[in-house]
């Protein structure tokens, strides 16, 4: 095995041009073969519903390398369903789960040098595509679309890794009610660039966006979901059809409630009932966990269990789905897929 040369203990989050992705295309109603390509580059008309009008979708997962240095992902069934929830809210085709599945194997294997080492805390990160191209002008589903899959090898979304982040309520709406929250599609996220960079701007790792109706409750924290811990052991989510159903938040909510014993709930979380969460966190395949040191909410700033430390439950939830995700503790029946 040729190892690349880097520093895989300090790795950032930030694309990479591997030597292999996968490629599929939608033409006369059906899906191609599917092939690897060594060409980066996608090659579309530039009449592409993509381009113009956003008919696009997009997922987010990770291989991981094992102590015993086999590779594996984690649920990868759930995002190609996610997946083809967006591709029916946008009118595409779907990728059925098996393509999905054994396109993200193909990817991982044929990049398996640059999936980084056990004890690293780094992973593959792969991004499957799925975009409406073929020339069209108007609004209405695209003639043609492709089904691609590239990957690079990143360390933790946040530096630093498991620590508290400082949040803020946006004044934007990430989505509208009855739109595409729930969807994860291109257009959420440009809408978030902005808000985002504000918060930035004004020292905070991202910013919180409240339910688009009244601007009462959390329902994001920036691309991830949000969770909080109370003092009697309950586990707590929103609950919207504005938020995105994050595969980490599932897989937490099962963790707590199965393995932890704890009541999981998901129902909304009003800002002026922050007072009952003893930790708070923010949740998401790039992210794993972000724990939530304080909201600022206007003049007042609202503190979790610390801005220093992170509280008990976090870490303990924490450990445990990375250590599925690593092979290091059993995974629940159907998680782990072997590349």
């Amino acid at each position: 095995m040729t190892i690349p040369d880097l520093d895989w203990n300090n790795l950032g989050f930030e694309y990479r041009d591997l030597p292999f992705r996968y490629i599929s295309k939608w033409k006369d109603g059906k899906w191609d073969a599917g092939t690897l390509t060594e060409d980066s580059t996608l090659h579309v008309s530039e009449a592409s519903a993509a381009l113009h009008y956003g008919q696009q979708g997009f997922e987010g997962l990770k291989a991981y390398r094992t102590k015993d240095g086999s590779v594996q992902l984690f649920r990868p069934d759930k995002n190609a369903e996610r997946l083809q929830k967006t591709a029916d809210r946008l009118i595409m085709p779907h990728v059925e789960t098996e393509q999905f599945v054994e396109a993200c194997r193909q990817v991982v294997a044929a990049n398996i040098d640059w999936v980084p080492p056990y004890g690293s805390g780094a992973t593959l990160y792969l991004r499957p595509l799925l975009i409406g191209v073929g020339s069209v002008i108007g609004v209405r589903p695209a003639p043609e679309y492709i089904f691609t899959i590239f990957a690079m090898p990143v360390g933790p979304y946040y530096k630093g890794g498991l620590k508290p982040n400082n949040y803020i309520t946006a004044e934007f709406d990430r989505a509208a009610p009855h739109g595409t929250g729930a969807n994860k599609v291109g257009g959420n996220y440009a809408a978030s660039i902005l808000p985002g960079q504000l918060a930035h701007d004004a020292g905070f790792a991202d910013c919180v966006y409240l339910d688009p109706a009244t601007h009462t409750k959390i329902e994001e924290i920036g691309g991830a979901n949000f969770f909080g811990i109370t003092a009697d052991n309950q586990f707590i989510t929103p609950l919207s059809p504005s938020i995105l159903p994050s595969i980490t938040k599932y897989s937490l909510l099962h963790i707590a409630g199965e393995r932890f014993g704890m009541e999981t709930i998901e129902g909304d979380v009003p800002l002026d009932g922050l007072d009952k969460f003893v930790e708070a966190g923010a949740c998401g395949t790039a992210a794993v966990i972000s724990p939530i040191g304080g909201i600022q909410i206007g003049d007042n700033f609202h503190k979790f269990y610390s801005t220093e430390e992170v509280g008990p439950v976090t870490t303990k939830l924490y450990n445990e789905l990375v250590g599925i995700q690593f092979g290091d503790i059993e995974a629940p029946e159907g998680w782990i897929v072997k590349v």
